[in-house]
């Protein structure tokens, strides 16, 4: 049998709802103090103002935003693409590619997660062949050979786990099946495509280890596999091949969208659902102080919560340490979203080390964001 857990109940103090995201008292505003990413011990406080309402932030620690899409210059490696934000176990990167790449790459790193934001092409690895598209993961088990030959121009969110390896969450009482079958998980095969692009010639494996790249040369393309076995292989998962958990009398945290585990970071995928239908439930994310956790959101496509000036190829960073929640735009429109669907689609970076952010080309971050959080409604002054 399954673990369960002790009952017992929770305290309740002053004007509260005695159910968590749903239920506020009128006029108030819940805040969840929760800890190890929405996984841990938590407590709802309910305020007579947005929590995030600030009206000035003096010092470093600001809520950040990028537009991804001012990284302009294309790599024909993955090991130059524009490093974004980072830490010791996890480098998330912005990469352009227009053509084929032209050297294999292998990490000795650690796996490595490409998101496929715009385009199309094929990749080919020591497993064999795969057609890639806008929307897809594939994830690349440390040590794999690879390479792409993209249709044109593509841009990818390259996520590099350090020292670790990307694993499937648990998925508990909803089961192994929820969200997405393992059975769609795609897997590279070595097919004609893959056997055509064998052969002899000058090839180059760029080799990535602790941040330096080494060039091995070869004679013929190492990419040279006539068969396999095993359970260690990429695999491809594309979003719209996710079925979000839903409730329609409780807005679930983020957690409940976990896609991909790594050793200090999660990696969650907001695909579009309809809203939450009870008139009592929250229908936008609610206010949290998640402080062992930095939040990194990456906007794909679709609109987000009605994020303002944000829209896809930007994303937004919130350090641990300052409350995070819904904009204000999104907050305003809630009340009458009641029937509407959420049709945004986002890629999730929750690290539990602090992030830290590369220098970046200018214009590439919007350095008012911060201020754009004053705009409550006008009742909150």
């Amino acid at each position: 049998m399954s673990k369960g857990k002790t009952i017992a109940p929770t305290h309740v103090e002053g004007r509260s709802s005695r159910q968590a995201h749903a239920d506020l008292p009128a006029g108030t505003y819940e805040r969840e103090l929760g800890r190890e990413g929405f996984f841990g011990p938590a407590s709802q406080m309910y305020h007579s103002h947005p929590p995030t309402a600030w009206s000035a932030i003096d010092g470093p620690l600001l809520p950040r935003a990028f537009d991804a899409n001012k990284i302009g210059a294309a790599h024909a490696s993955p090991w130059d693409a524009q490093r974004i934000l980072s830490n010791a176990h996890v480098n998330f990167s912005l990469w352009r590619l227009d053509g084929a790449m032209a050297d294999l790459a292998r990490s000795g790193d650690g796996d490595v997660l490409l998101f496929i934001h715009e385009g199309a092409g094929e990749l080919y690895c020591d497993y064999g062949h795969l057609s890639i598209r806008d929307g897809d993961y594939v994830v690349l088990p440390r040590g794999t050979m690879w390479r792409i030959e993209a249709a044109g121009k593509m841009s990818v969110l390259l996520i590099e786990a350090l020292d670790s390896a990307y694993q499937l969450p648990e998925r508990g009482l909803v089961g192994a099946h929820a969200q997405f079958d393992p059975a769609v998980l795609d897997i590279p095969t070595i097919d004609d495509a893959f056997r055509a692009q064998q052969g002899d010639g000058d090839w180059r494996v760029a080799v990535k280890r602790r941040g330096e790249v080494s060039m091995v040369s070869y004679g013929f393309n190492p990419l040279d596999a006539v068969g396999w076995h095993g359970y260690l292989m990429p695999v491809r998962l594309n979003w719209r091949d996710i079925r979000p958990l839903m409730s329609p009398r409780y807005h679930l945290p983020p957690s409940a969208h976990t896609t991909f585990i790594a050793g200090r970071f999660v990696i969650c995928t907001f695909v579009p659902k309809p809203m939450e239908s009870d008139p009592g439930a929250l229908r936008v994310p609610f206010f949290h102080n998640n402080d062992d956790y930095d939040e990194v959101l990456f906007y794909h496509g679709g609109n987000y919560f009605g994020r303002d000036h944000i829209g896809p190829g930007w994303l937004t960073f919130h350090p641990a340490g300052l409350t995070h929640g819904p904009h204000p735009k999104a907050l305003a429109a809630d009340p009458g979203n009641v029937d509407g669907k959420h049709d945004g689609i986002a890629v999730m970076l929750d690290t539990r080390d602090a992030l830290d952010v590369a220098p970046l080309p200018d214009g590439v971050e919007w350095l008012d964001y911060v201020n754009s959080w004053k705009g409550y409604l006008e009742t909150d002054g």
